[in-house]
């Protein structure tokens, strides 16, 4: 072993290696090594710490690898001794187009095909009964006003818990439109008397909580539905009393057609938004006009004596009368809280969706008539 070995003892006044500087590349002193074998040691490469550049890495970042992966998940890296490896970055799926979506078709809000087939039945059975026997069609009237105080008493008593007493409505609605009929406008307002009192009474049987509003709903149902039909019925007592029937049902139907009609195509500026969302200004419009031309016609030709300007008015009262009984009738169910007073007719809801602009306008069209041509 020479001098220059790291496992000799010092000579006098050898300082260490602070005095000579270091030896780079001298391995560690020891008597595993020497100084002459440690020279001829190959240095180990410094390589500088590499950022992270995406996906896993190791814990010791910027490591030279001497061989292959420490780890048999790890991949090796495809470059030169001393590259930090890293994982192949999975490529990320290109995002697959979505089809723009189809512009919506403006929907009609029902189901119009249906609406159509039982308009068509209901009018079928309506001129049938009118034109062949005229107390065949006060039968249907009183038959339309039972189920529409069924509809009306149902839905008050579900939705806010009043029990309008059905029986004694039922039977006076039925008695209002025969007397109606038969006595006229006297006989149908004692008629309509006796209902209210029938009420009274028949609530009495029952516990007193809620009598009050019991029974102050019965006399609005009274009135709303089957005093107004009673106006219907008295048209037909005329000489011409199928024909004054029919132009009142024509004009008021051709009032709501009018109004869907243009309110659904060109519809754009609210009628009554806090009421009903889906009237229009444009609607009403459409309401009158159509209304208007149906009267004129209506007057000319179905009305004796009956001219075309009454028919003008006519139609203009009509179209005002049956939309404020859609928004009454409207207020009626939003404060309810529902849709429709009942599914019996497909398309159209229950009876009561369709008598809600009849039965304004019977009183309406039976007076403006009695006036222009006379109750003969």
């Amino acid at each position: 072993m020479n001098d220059s070995s790291w496992g000799a003892p010092p000579q006098a006044g050898y300082w260490g290696p602070s005095e000579q500087g270091p030896v780079q590349g001298a391995a560690p002193a020891g008597p595993a090594y020497d100084a002459h074998n440690a020279q001829q040691t190959r240095p180990m490469p410094i390589v500088p710490d590499v950022p992270a550049q995406g996906g896993d890495q190791d814990d010791d970042r910027g490591a030279a690898r001497l061989s292959g992966p420490l780890f048999r998940d790890d991949t090796p890296s495809a470059g030169s001794l001393g590259t930090p490896s890293q994982k192949p970055q999975e490529p990320m799926p290109s995002p697959v187009p979505q089809p723009a979506p189809a512009p919506q078709k403006k929907s009609a809000g029902r189901d119009l095909g249906a609406a159509i087939g039982v308009g068509v039945g209901l009018g079928a059975v309506i001129v049938a009964s009118l034109f062949v026997v005229k107390a065949v069609f006060v039968g249907v009237i009183a038959v339309a006003v039972v189920v529409g105080l069924w509809e009306l008493t149902s839905r008050l008593e579900e939705r806010k818990g009043i029990k309008a007493p059905l029986v004694p409505l039922a039977v006076g609605g039925a008695a209002m439109v025969v007397s109606g009929y038969v006595r006229g406008a006297e006989g149908a307002w004692v008629a309509m008397a006796l209902t209210a009192l029938a009420v009274l009474v028949w609530r009495m049987t029952e516990p007193p909580e809620g009598y009050l509003k019991d029974v102050t709903a019965g006399v609005f149902a009274a009135f709303y539905v089957p005093f107004l039909a009673t106006f219907v019925a008295m048209m037909l007592t005329a000489n011409d009393g199928p024909r004054r029937v029919l132009t009142f049902l024509l004009l008021t139907v051709v009032s709501d057609t009018g109004a869907y009609a243009i309110g659904w195509r060109f519809g754009k500026h609210k009628l009554a938004p806090r009421i009903s969302p889906g009237k229009t200004r444009e609607g009403l419009f459409g309401a009158v006009t159509f209304a208007m031309v149906g009267g004129a016609l209506c007057m000319q030709y179905l009305i004796e004596d009956g001219t075309w300007w009454q028919g003008l008015i006519l139609g203009f009262a009509v179209a005002a009368t049956a939309t404020l009984g859609d928004l009454g009738e409207s207020m009626i169910k939003r404060d309810l809280g529902i849709k429709d007073m009942g599914t019996l007719l497909p398309g159209h809801g229950g009876i009561m969706d369709r008598l809600d602009s009849l039965l304004p306008t019977a009183p309406v069209v039976w007076l403006l008539l009695v006036l222009f041509v006379g109750s003969g």
